[in-house]
This record gives structure tokens, sequence and C-alpha cells, in this order.
């Protein structure tokens, strides 16, 4: 494709993640929660008690879950990870190994990643689950607020999950891939 080509033809410009961090840093986003998710800025809607409370419950007692075991990893909210280029998205909850240092979130770091679903069901179950196998995350939990469910994934291959299961909140949950893992889900 030639330049020419290029102003001619109306198209879609992908952000990159240098792009969309240059665009942060003069305050582009201020006041908003954003990502980027192939190369498109996505504003996320204001988190309302159901989501919070879910989200703080379920990241407090993975944490708990994984200082009893002895594990290492660390369990923390809102953290941006570095995909791709064009991906850097924010889920509600993240395990790595690597929680210190400057900048996102390595994905070679992840370990597991959590969506919290109040009203984003259908793209935390959809487009996220796609992006998030495509990277070959090992693990991703969607907990959904109104089915009262975690939608547990894991064995990324070809760009999907293709082992999956949902417990019920209140059943205790164990994870498929990050040995000694089991969280208890009661308070959710």
């Amino acid at each position: 494709m030639t330049a020419q080509d290029v102003l001619q033809s109306p198209h879609k410009y992908r952000l990159r993640v240098a792009d969309y961090l240059a665009l942060a840093k003069f305050g582009a986003f201020d006041g908003m929660c954003t990502e980027l998710i192939e190369g498109d800025v996505i504003v996320m809607s204001p988190e309302f008690r159901p989501h919070w409370y879910v989200k703080s419950e379920l990241a407090y007692q993975l944490r708990k879950s994984l200082e009893h075991s002895g594990s290492s990893l660390f369990s923390g909210e809102e953290g941006s990870v570095a995909l791709s280029e064009n991906d850097m998205p924010r889920p509600d909850i993240i395990v790595t190994n690597e929680p210190r240092g400057e900048g996102p979130i390595p994905l070679v770091s992840v370990r597991l990643l959590a969506e919290v679903s109040n009203t984003t069901s259908v793209t935390d179950m959809g487009s996220k689950a796609d992006l998030y196998a495509r990277y070959q995350v090992p693990e991703y939990w969607v907990a959904d607020v109104t089915g009262r469910v975690i939608h547990q994934m894991w064995s990324p291959t070809d760009g999907r999950y293709v082992e999956q299961r949902a417990v019920a909140f209140g059943a205790a949950i164990t994870a498929a891939t990050i040995p000694g893992l089991t969280v208890e889900t009661a308070a959710l």
C-alpha cells in the first residue's frame, strides 16, 4: 500500500500502546477510566457498589488464598496489562509474579485475569475472553454479579479457551492453572 492509497482510502487508525501512553501523559483521559483494546480507547462506566463490592471481595479472597498457600504471586486490582502493541486492557483483578516496577504489567508475568461483570458480561465473556485467549493468558475468570456465578476459563488454544466451568457464588473455586489456589466465594 502506498502513501497515496492510505490518503485516499478512509480507514481507522489503531493507536499503539506508545500513542495511548503519550496521550494519557498529556491529560487526554483525565477524569476517565480507560483501556486500549485493539487500538481503540475504551472509556469505562462508573463503578457502582455491586461491581465494586464483588471485585474488592474477590481480590481479597484471592490474595488471602495465595498467602495461605505460600505462593509468591500477587493479586491486585485495576492494573494495566501490556498484551501487544495495540492492546493494554485494565482488568478488574490481576494475579502476577511481577507486581513491582514501572509501566504496565508485562504479559509474561500474568497468571490469571478476572473481570467483574454487572453490565458488561457480553463483552467480558465474548471479545475480552477472545482477547485474553489470543495472548495466551493462562486462566481467566468472569464474576457475573447478576447471575451470581464465576465463569472460569483456561487452556487458551487458537484464540479461545477450550476448558471452562461455572462456579456459583457461595461455592469454592479452585484455579486450574495455579497449584494450591482455592478461593472461597461465600461472601460474594
